[in-house]
């Protein structure tokens, strides 16, 4: 009987999923599906490698019956194979945990603990485990972290110029989609070895949005930091502010700590600055001027924030686009890349219009490049590796 893992990332009303037959070295893909909208239209969506794309309505209330389900799924699609472990995407491992680890109660404890650093993520990734543990209590469960690639960055990018006390407590900037910086990383170093070992900077653009510096294969800065809300706008999130305004809104305008998270969370960023959308496919497709200006706001923090982290590795060799936004919208990329002339980034236009691989001129002092990312095969290689 065949093996197989299955890896998890349980988001607010959803849960993702993957299916990889473990046999060989590496694991391999056999099916990837969705489980959406929870609660309310729930919809199942499966795709197998050289199969269309199913969908269809189901009655699932919560990531419980969502589990179930996809369990119920594999079963009778691959009756033939069990399941050795399950494999989970956690965002947030704190200062304990810097490499994949097998979940057990005092874990479980210690990442619940971190919720509130990571609100968005953390409580719906743990709330994944925990149906997952309820219906498999005897089934390996593993904890891949975003955080843990960044582990071992220099205590100047690590550090706030906060009381000493702080940091030694944990008060630090983490970093995080670690996931999808390792499998970029992992890909680089396949397709062009020698840039993987270069000055390379990652450049992750979806709903969440983060930069990484990187200098011999290794994070060296990272936009993000102590929370998932520091760094670039994002589709809802506010990105960097002035510690100094949510000062004011505390003391003048009276908002209360949820109604700061609120604001800050799910208020702010595209939705925030367009009153359209957080999505940026309409954003470019709006002829609203807000619309417009959020996207150029956007364009214009990236590219501030890629001249701040090419100073941390001395120069720059390689940028990369990764994430919904990076991979599909040819408009972003161009603005960010025409914005860097200076820095020798020269895109060519042909190839930025059709998604290429490659898409710097030949005159681009910088190769840049496009790679659309894969965090579910990091979490099954490390679930692997826990279980070997």
């Amino acid at each position: 009987m065949s093996e197989h893992l299955l890896t998890l990332n349980a988001g607010s009303s959803s849960v993702k999923f993957s299916l990889f037959d473990i046999n060989n070295k590496e694991p391999a893909r056999i099916a990837d599906g969705e489980v959406e909208c929870l609660g309310g239209e729930a919809c199942f969506h499966i795709e197998k490698p050289g199969c269309a794309h199913e969908s269809r309505q189901v009655g699932c209330a919560d990531h419980a019956s969502a589990i179930s389900l996809i369990i119920d799924w594999i079963n009778a699609s691959f009756p033939a194979r069990f399941i050795k472990a399950i494999g989970h995407r956690v965002v947030h491992g704190g200062l304990k945990y810097s490499k994949p680890t097998l979940i057990d109660s005092d874990v479980f404890t210690y990442l619940k603990g971190l919720e509130p650093l990571a609100p968005l993520h953390q409580p719906h990734n743990l709330t994944g485990v925990s149906a997952a543990r309820a219906a498999f209590p005897s089934l390996p469960q593993v904890a891949c972290f975003d955080t843990a690639f960044h582990h071992g960055r220099a205590f100047n990018e690590e550090a706030y110029a906060l009381p000493i006390s702080f940091y030694d407590r944990g008060i630090r900037r983490f970093g995080f989609h670690g996931l999808s910086y390792e499998y970029i990383l992992s890909r680089l170093a396949e397709i062009k070895p020698e840039a993987a070992s270069g000055r390379v900077i990652m450049a992750h653009l979806g709903a969440g949005a983060s930069l990484c510096a990187l200098l011999g294969g290794r994070s060296i800065a990272t936009t993000m930091g102590f929370s998932a809300l520091e760094g670039l706008p994002m589709g809802s999130r506010s990105g960097s502010i002035d510690p100094g305004l949510l000062l004011y809104l505390i003391e003048y305008d009276k908002i209360s700590s949820s109604q700061l998270s609120r604001l800050l969370y799910h208020e702010s960023g595209l939705i925030g600055l367009s009153g359209l959308s957080s999505d940026m496919r309409k954003l470019e497709a709006s002829n609203e001027m807000a619309a417009h200006r959020a996207v150029d706001y956007f364009i214009h923090c990236i590219k501030k924030q890629v001249a701040s982290m090419a100073a941390t590795i001395n120069g720059l060799d390689t940028f990369i686009f990764t994430g919904g936004i990076g991979v599909h919208s040819a408009f972003v990329r161009a603005g960010v890349i025409d914005g860097l002339g200076w820095m020798g980034l020269c895109l060519n236009d042909q190839a930025n219009q059709r998604g290429e691989f490659c898409i710097s001129s030949v005159e681009s002092c910088v190769r840049v490049f496009v790679i659309e990312t894969d965090e579910q095969t990091v979490i099954a290689r490390h679930t692997l590796e826990v279980m070997n």
